[in-house]
């Protein structure tokens, strides 16, 4: 198993929780505010970046009208924040590379807010490009393993429809994609109507790094404290994550 399925499990489960307290719905929004200036418009049909913000957000039972609103806020039809995108590279406990991925309306603040964050959980902010190579852009599809009837016959049918490799580990399948045939593939596992435990586009480490109990509980909740900033939308981790650590945060 690739290891990477637990890391998304943990992070939609995390963004359910915080969906309960709609303290996520601000993140959501910002994508899709971000999604319609950068990726051509409030068409979700001509703008793939829209369209894959919009279904996230459906994951997570954003109301229709707030998705509408940040369309709106995107398009300029009515007024919002100019947000801008920032990538902050660094290291955590045990030299575990981290990326926070960040959008913000004062990036002084978020430099300030990311760098203090850091230094509190032994983290340091690195060099742009210090820690980005070990990390590749792919789609991610967390499907349980009872949504499939016929479990080989799934995993060849997601091979044939583009994707790149299939594991299947904890009563999960995670599905690794290329980001041009993630539309097409999450399209395909709706029609068969089996249902997406998780879905996104993002970086995923080429390799993962495993820690002592102390510096992998140390690394963990750095991660859930910078994740928890409400500037920022995703933390990347090279964080090998086991039960062990997981029973400590």
């Amino acid at each position: 198993m690739s290891g990477h399925s637990k890391w998304h499990s943990i992070k939609h489960k995390k963004a359910k929780e915080d969906a309960k307290r709609g303290n996520i719905f601000g993140k959501l929004s910002r994508n899709i505010i971000v999604a319609v200036r950068e990726g051509g418009g409030g068409a979700p049909k001509d703008n793939i970046a829209l369209a894959n913000s919009i279904a996230k957000a459906k994951e997570f039972n954003m109301p229709q009208s707030n998705i509408e609103r940040a369309i709106k806020k995107g398009t300029g039809e009515i007024e919002g924040e100019n947000y801008e995108s920032i990538l902050y590279e660094g290291y955590g406990p045990g030299g575990i590379a981290i990326i926070i991925e960040v959008l913000t309306e004062n990036r002084n603040r978020s430099t300030s807010d990311i760098r203090n964050i850091l230094s509190r959980y032994n983290g340091t902010l690195g060099e742009s490009g210090s820690v980005n190579w070990q990390f590749e852009t792919k789609g991610i599809i967390i499907v349980d393993r009872s949504e499939v009837k016929n479990g080989e016959e799934f995993m060849l049918d997601m091979i044939d429809s583009g994707a790149e490799d299939i594991d299947e580990d904890e009563g999960e399948y995670e599905i690794k994609i290329s980001p041009d045939n993630f539309m097409k593939i999450k399209q395909a596992i709706e029609k068969k109507s089996i249902k997406i435990k998780s879905s996104e586009i993002g970086l995923i480490p080429k390799t993962t790094i495993k820690l002592s109990k102390e510096d992998g509980v140390k690394a963990l909740k750095l991660v859930n404290a910078l994740d928890e900033h409400d500037d920022v939308q995703n933390v990347n981790s090279n964080l090998e994550i086991s039960d062990e650590i997981l029973s400590e945060v």
